[in-house]
Order: structure tokens, then C-alpha cells, then sequence
């Protein structure tokens, strides 16, 4: 096992001055899926996780998070993220308002 110094969050073993592609993401996002026993872990749980992330943790701040992950809209991002009116509600409910 080598350590490769790279800028590249997941750089290729054979070419560190180089991302991985995206397939090649693919299959290692399936392996570690396979091997915790996660069916549907696959390229695009990272963004939604971190997506999810930065919401929570700047306040529900929906328009920071839209503009990240560049979409056109609010409702496509609360959409993206999986939070509907019920859940929405949830969160408002947890909030003191003194």
C-alpha cells in the first residue's frame, strides 16, 4: 500500500495527478456497499449526504445548499434532499420559540 500525494480527493493508484473516473467510482461505491451490506449506496449518496450536511448544519439554509449543488430551485433542492411537508413540519416542531 502506497501513499499517493494528490490534490484529488480520489486519485487514481496509477496516475495520482489524476482523478479516478467516474465508473471506476461506481464500482468502489458498489464494493463498499456490498461489503456493509448497503444496497443502494452508490455515486451520488456523497453529494446527497454532504448536501444534507451543509442544510443541516448552516441553519436550513436550503438557499446556501441549492446554489451548491446548482439547481434552479428551492423545491428541487428540498426535493433532492427528501424533505417534504411532513418532515418540514417535523423539523418546526423541534424549535423552541421561546
Amino acid at each position: 500500500q502506497q501513499n499517493l500525494n494528490s490534490e484529488w480527493l480520489f486519485p487514481s493508484t496509477t496516475h495520482p495527478d489524476r482523478h479516478i473516473t467516474e465508473k471506476q467510482f461506481y464500482k468502489v461505491m458498489a464494493r463498499v456497499g456490498d461489503l456493509l451490506g448497503i444496497n443502494y449506496l452508490g455515486t451520488h449518496t456523497m453529494r446527497k449526504t454532504g448536501a444534507y450536511r451543509v442544510y443541516t448544519q448552516s441553519n436550513y439554509n436550503i438557499g446556501l445548499v441549492m446554489h451548491l449543488l446548482n439547481h434552479s430551485s428551492e423545491a428541487m433542492t428540498l426535493t433532492y434532499l427528501g424533505l417534504d411537508q411532513a418532515s418540514r413540519e417535523t423539523m418546526l416542531d423541534q424549535i423552541d420559540f421561546g
